[in-house]
């Protein structure tokens, strides 16, 4: 491997600040969980949908084509997790991102991966 280290030296100074830095493990499973729950193809087609956009489930069913109980039932999943949240108005229930956190992890995510398919492109 081209980059492999080819050494034996123990570098205490940032190995000890890295350590000093580190999440507790509770904190790295809760982060993990979050990227599961928007690593679901559905769930994140949703997110997309609702990152400028509040809509309904009736609204979300018909974008992506599928039974507003599959969409509810991913929504729940969201909304259980703060990923979102609703409001209801009669007998409707919109939804829309939880907060400014999520639309920014969505965000940098997708600029991320467009930035790379662009490099790809031009290599």
């Amino acid at each position: 491997m081209e980059n492999m280290c080819d050494c034996s030296i123990i570098h205490l100074d940032i190995v000890n600040d890295a350590k000093k830095k580190m999440w507790q493990e509770d904190q790295f499973i809760k982060v993990s969980e979050f990227f599961k729950i928007i690593g679901d193809i559905t769930r994140l087609k949703i997110v997309y949908a609702l990152d400028n956009n509040e809509m309904c489930v009736c609204d979300i069913a018909n974008l992506l084509n599928m039974t507003k109980s599959s969409i509810s039932h991913q929504l729940a999943i969201l909304k259980q997790n703060g990923l979102v949240k609703s409001r209801k108005v009669g007998k409707e229930v919109f939804y829309k991102l939880d907060d400014e956190h999520v639309k920014d992890v969505f965000e940098i995510g997708s600029k991320h991966v467009i930035h790379k398919e662009e490099e790809c492109k031009n290599a």
